[in-house]
């Protein structure tokens, strides 16, 4: 007994504890749009309290007919009055229906444009590594599915819980006329409904996170089976059938789960809602009993059962708001949940260091994945001064590309300190500091814009700048083929939009390239194998181009290719996160360890 107890006991501390997003809820939707909010609460109000005001005219009509058929010289004009006036309530009633659903749908737009803009502002701020944990992506999802439709849906049920209120009030004002406790047995009719359907609202959110990752699934299979860049290999391979079957099996079961409560939910609410039925009619009986007794007016029969019938519908109405605002207010708790998530703070505000001629430090640099057993990067240290290039080869894992990451503030290091002209890392402004930083990944954007706006976006503030376009376009040796384009840097690139050109994987890497020398200013240039498609000599010659466009500046070439990064001032060789070997080419190939091994091993594949 003492455990249901406590289990009713936190039932209710949840409750109350999720409702407190309501008030958040109201606060976004005024802040979205004042004028449509108050006017939808006008709406609202009068909305509430007309549907009475149609039951007391209705009983004068009714008492008005009664009299004229009894009374020698009717007066019919007072009845027909009281119609007109009827009408024109009703009139009334439908226009504030009509400019609520208008104000509910200019709202509903500008209020799904509004979160999804704050869940993409908030996208901006987080560190890379939230996109890169599962369960962040889940906060992400159920954020997003039910984030942009559940706040207007919490007001509007309050409205709506306003409204069906102020309806019951003056229902029961004019009822209690006939007996206070009509009134009581109006409103305790509607509990069993209520609570079952509050319960069940629990189930269904707790569903619904539950379930977050094979929603997520789902989605994923739908990108793969349905877009360019991943149809090939299921045509290819013959993956569909697999894939799809994949699909079902993930529907199959969540549909399971929803017939399952679909089920207890409405067979419940059936047998409640009997209790409900019971209530109407045994007051039926009442009204009815009194009227043939003389206690009470035909008219006035008729207004109770209207009273007690639309009384009811508005007592369910207000327990079904509840029930829906609880629920809308347990899924808006996963939008602050994710609005809220910490972001590291960046307090530095530096703009230049002490002593450019000192370029990149690294000391003691390590980093952990967030969960991982093991460091990616384990006490780096490095010094590249201006005018430097750096070549960085290892297997794949070896911690090549967080590295690049650390530099770049992508990543915080997990310990250890890296400096730039003097000035550590965290000092910097963070676009200051990624403004001196030109880096081409492995996997870099492929955007579906134009070829202009593809090379822009190397440096926002001359993304629509075709000077800028064309001269790193040259200096990324794309201007040759851009030019043979049909509409040169107008084209539209990829598949995805109408007209739109795909580009081979040479041309891509090469807008790559011209992308990072849109940043002019930049004194970091970084190639993260972005020419691992390539073939050796392509790739020897891109690496050549580039250095030879970046002599003044610190270069770091990241490449499997010893080859190509022979010609590198320093050259470390990772591996699983340490170093292995440093030195220039002749040194290391002195030393005849594992970068002289592995260079050799790649001299035999090419004779």
């Amino acid at each position: 007994m003492a455990d249901s107890n406590d289990n009713d006991v936190g039932f209710v501390r949840r409750a109350l504890g999720v409702f407190a997003y309501s008030r958040r809820a109201l606060e976004l939707v005024w802040t979205t749009s004042r004028p449509l909010t108050f006017i939808l609460a006008v709406l609202t109000v009068l909305a509430g309290v007309l549907p009475a005001a149609i039951a007391w005219v209705g009983q004068l009509i009714v008492d008005g007919v009664v009299a004229a058929i009894d009374a020698p010289d009717p007066d019919i004009r007072g009845v027909l009055e009281l119609l007109g006036l009827e009408a024109a309530i009703v009139i009334a009633v439908a226009a504030c229906q009509r400019g609520i659903s208008a104000s509910q749908s200019l709202l509903r737009a500008l209020l799904g444009q509004r979160v999804n803009v704050m869940i993409l502002e908030k996208a901006l701020t987080l560190q890379l590594t939230h996109f890169e944990d599962s369960e962040f992506y889940d906060k992400l999802t159920q954020a997003r599915r039910e984030a942009s439709s559940r706040p207007l849906s919490l007001v509007n049920r309050t409205f709506a819980l306003l409204q069906n209120l102020l309806s019951l009030a003056s229902f029961a004002a004019l009822l209690f006329a006939f007996s206070p406790f009509a009134v009581l047995v109006l409103i305790i009719a509607g509990l069993p409904s209520f609570f079952a359907e509050a319960k069940f609202s629990g189930d269904r959110f707790r569903l619904f996170r539950w379930r977050s990752p094979d929603t997520r699934m789902q989605m994923y299979l739908e990108t793969v089976m349905a877009r360019e860049d991943g149809v090939k290999e299921v045509k290819l391979f013959q993956l569909g059938p697999r894939l799809l079957k994949r699909y079902r099996d993930i529907f199959r079961k969540l549909f399971a789960e929803d017939r399952l409560l679909t089920l207890r939910r409405d067979g419940w609410g059936f047998v409640l809602g009997l209790i409900s039925t019971a209530a109407f009619y045994g007051a039926y009986v009442w009204i009815v009993l009194a009227t043939i007794n003389g206690e009470i007016t035909l008219g006035a029969m008729t207004m109770y059962l209207m009273l007690f019938r639309q009384g009811q519908g508005a007592v369910t109405a207000i327990l079904s708001s509840i029930s829906g605002m609880y629920e809308d207010n347990l899924y808006v708790s996963n939008l602050y949940d994710y609005l809220e998530q910490p972001v590291l703070a960046r307090s530095g505000d530096r703009q230049e260091g002490p002593d450019p001629a000192r370029g990149l430090e690294l000391e003691g640099v390590s980093f952990r994945y967030p969960g991982a057993r093991s460091d990616a990067l384990s006490n780096f240290s490095l010094n590249l001064k201006p005018g430097e290039s750096l070549a960085i080869v290892g297997e794949n894992g070896s911690g090549k590309t967080t590295l690049i990451k650390l530099i770049t503030r992508l990543y915080e290091p997990t310990s250890g300190t890296i400096r730039l002209d003097g000035l550590e890392l965290g000092d910097w402004d963070v676009e200051a500091l990624r403004k001196r930083i030109g880096v081409i990944f492995q996997d870099f954007g492929r955007y579906q814009f134009t070829v202009g706006e593809n090379i822009g976006a190397g440096d926002v503030r001359h993304i629509d700048d075709s000077r800028r376009w064309s001269e790193a376009a040259e200096a990324g040796m794309a201007a040759d083929f851009i030019g043979e384009l049909p509409e040169g840097y107008e084209t539209q690139l990829g598949r995805w939009f109408k007209g739109g050109r795909e580009l081979s994987g040479g041309q891509w890497q090469k807008i790559a390239l011209s992308r990072a020398f849109m940043r002019s200013d930049a004194d970091i240039l970084v190639l993260d194998e972005p020419t691992a498609a390539m073939d050796a000599a392509a790739e020897a010659n891109i690496f050549e181009h580039f250095q030879s466009m970046s002599r003044d500046k610190m270069t770091i070439l990241i490449s499997h290719r010893f080859s190509t990064v022979r010609k590198a001032d320093q050259i470390i060789v990772l591996g699983e996160g340490r170093v292995l070997e440093r030195g220039n080419h002749d040194s290391l190939m002195a030393a005849d360890g594992h970068y002289a091994q592995l260079f050799r091993l790649q001299a035999e594949g090419y004779r």
